[in-house]
């Protein structure tokens, strides 16, 4: 029997947590939000071998963020989307426009 893998928010928090505590939420969510930019920045140039990088780093700045509120990320999107579309239900989406 094969151990539990770490979740991904786990990972952050473990290599993370304490910096991003010192931090305070104010200053990791700034963090967030540059890396947020820098994502739509190679979107918009299509700097197609930088988006893994920058998905990643938006993916876990907002891990720590979550961590900062003692919230576990991946459970509350299978709890809100678990039945699909949170609006129609349905899988895909059957909702008129999004």
């Amino acid at each position: 029997m094969s151990a539990p893998t770490e979740s991904f928010q786990a990972l952050i928090e473990r290599i993370y947590l304490q910096r991003d505590s010192a931090r305070g939420m104010q200053g990791t969510l700034l963090w967030f939000v540059e890396e947020v930019g820098e994502l739509v920045r190679a979107i918009r140039r299509g700097e197609r071998q930088n988006l893994e990088e920058e998905f990643a780093d938006v993916y876990a700045w907002l891990a720590s963020l979550a961590s900062l509120h003692g919230l576990d990320l991946d459970a509350m999107g299978r709890r809100k989307y678990a039945a699909g579309c949170p609006k129609c239900h349905a899988a895909p989406c059957a909702c008129r426009s999004r």
